[in-house]
């Protein structure tokens, strides 16, 4: 009687895997007439039906469902179908979450609808993926010109302004302060500056996905991304003891431009300040 039941069992099971590959080779079938008929929105949707039932195909369709991605998602963007565009590269990107020329023409449409911080994120961790893929390459450093303010580069290369920063977060850090806060960190170099100062423990806030991905890029290059925590927040949203463990004894920042007297970096230090600064006793 067991070997009955292991017997029917294993029918059973080779019954459903027949119907699987059934399926599949249906599917298939249908994908590829879809295409001829350019008919790229029941193609795309065989084609995910294939890839879920199938995994072990990925490699084998990985060209031709990039092409019916793509296809499929130019004709929503001209019917302005754009949450069903979006909705079709995050299906792409959990089957290839590692495919970089996904990940560049996801940030292509970003770019185009004007959500010019969320494509220079897939545009570079498309770079990333793939440090030789040329458009992605070209894509990024493209968004980083419309992100990245002129006045950074003035910054980073006016050295007395730097020495001073320097000099100052020295005399703080050796005074006592041992944990810093880096509001607005940009490229990252008050962090850094506080890092080699001897701080124990530095944390650096950045809201704009470019620039966050940029810090990370630098303070990585400079061997410290294992001292510098970096945080894609604003200051305002950060949590005690969720993004950093406690508060700080010092607070920097570089805001200063014309930015200083606006609303949201009055409001920032005086978060800061109130909420994640140690208080004098």
């Amino acid at each position: 009687m067991p070997n009955s039941n292991a017997k029917l069992h294993s029918n059973h099971r080779g019954g459903r895997e027949a119907s699987r590959r059934e399926l599949v080779s249906r599917s298939l079938q249908s994908a590829q007439h879809c295409l001829e008929n350019q008919d790229y929105g029941t193609a795309y949707a065989h084609y995910l039906l294939v890839l879920n039932l199938a995994p072990e195909l990925k490699a084998t369709v990985k060209e031709t469902f990039q092409f019916t991605l793509f296809k499929w998602a130019e004709e929503l963007d001209s019917l302005a179908r754009i949450q069903d565009l979006f909705n079709c590269y995050e299906q792409a990107l959990e089957l290839y979450p590692n495919d970089e020329v996904i990940c560049n023409s996801m940030g292509e449409h970003l770019f185009r609808m004007g959500f010019r911080d969320e494509a220079a994120g897939y545009f570079h961790k498309a770079v990333k993926l793939n440090p030789d893929f040329a458009d992605a390459k070209e894509n990024f450093y493209r968004v980083a010109n419309w992100l990245v303010e002129r006045w950074h580069f003035i910054m980073l290369n006016d050295a007395k302004r730097n020495l001073t920063y320097l000099k100052a977060i020295e005399n703080a850090v050796h005074s006592g302060s041992r944990s810093v806060l880096d509001i607005g960190t940009g490229t990252g170099i008050l962090s850094m500056f506080a890092k080699k100062a001897g701080a124990s423990f530095v944390y650096a806030c950045e809201l704009s996905k470019t620039m966050y991905e940029l810090a990370r890029d630098v303070v990585a290059a400079n061997n410290m991304e294992r001292e510098i925590k970096l945080l894609h927040l604003k200051s305002l949203d950060i949590e005690i003891p969720k993004d950093i463990p406690e508060r700080v004894s010092l607070v920097v920042t570089e805001t200063v431009d014309a930015g200083l007297f606006g609303e949201g970096i009055v409001e920032s230090l005086i978060h800061a300040w109130e909420h994640l600064l140690l208080q004098p006793k």
